[in-house]
């Protein structure tokens, strides 16, 4: 890892530590009971956590050997995400449109299941992007709903890995995985 990166990690982890780490009994959006919580809202919607977010992972999605010409994820925790991820596109020249994709169709309208197709060509490659993965549900309805509107999902990123059984999930589906920090990053 090159020493900008390490530097970009290492402020972006202090963030989140500060901002969206709890020590406290929740209920997760699995059902899953945990003794912490990260809610990455806290860091993804701070100016520099979602620069530091957008930085990082364009870099990875740069990384991947496909070309990704959108970024996603399921509503709520990606859309801070995705945008991020957007802007620092365009700010180092590669836009990359961002796009959400919704927890049901839309009840007026046009009903749509994504926002934001219309700036993405039909068969495009994306990458799905999460603020949190759990058990990797989410990650896998909302590739498995990209799918079926046309888009062709190349890989899933996350800001923070559980370590609950997510990444599998997702690499057994068929998709490369790759967060930006793990349970043990934030935890320790």
């Amino acid at each position: 890892m090159n020493e900008e990166l390490k530097n970009l990690k290492s402020k972006l982890l202090k963030i989140i530590k500060e901002k969206s780490y709890e020590k406290k009994n929740v209920i997760l959006a699995s059902g899953k009971k945990s003794d912490f919580y990260i809610d990455c809202r806290q860091t993804t919607l701070h100016p520099e956590g979602a620069y530091l977010v957008g930085k990082i992972l364009y870099d990875m999605v740069k990384g991947l050997d496909s070309k990704v010409e959108a970024v996603g994820g399921p509503t709520m925790g990606a859309d801070p995400v995705a945008t991020a991820v957007s802007v620092v596109s365009q700010l180092e020249g590669n836009p990359l449109p961002a796009f959400i994709v919704r927890k049901e169709p839309k009840k007026h309208g046009l009903g749509q299941w994504i926002e934001g197709k219309k700036n993405i060509a039909n068969g495009a490659k994306v990458a799905i992007v999460e603020d949190v993965v759990t058990t990797g549900g989410s990650s896998v309805q909302a590739v498995k709903r990209a799918e079926e509107e046309g888009l062709k999902v190349v890989a899933v990123f996350a800001v923070v890995d559980r370590e609950e059984g997510g990444a599998e999930k997702i690499r057994e589906a068929g998709y490369e995985f790759k967060a930006i920090f793990t349970k043990r990053d934030v935890v320790s």
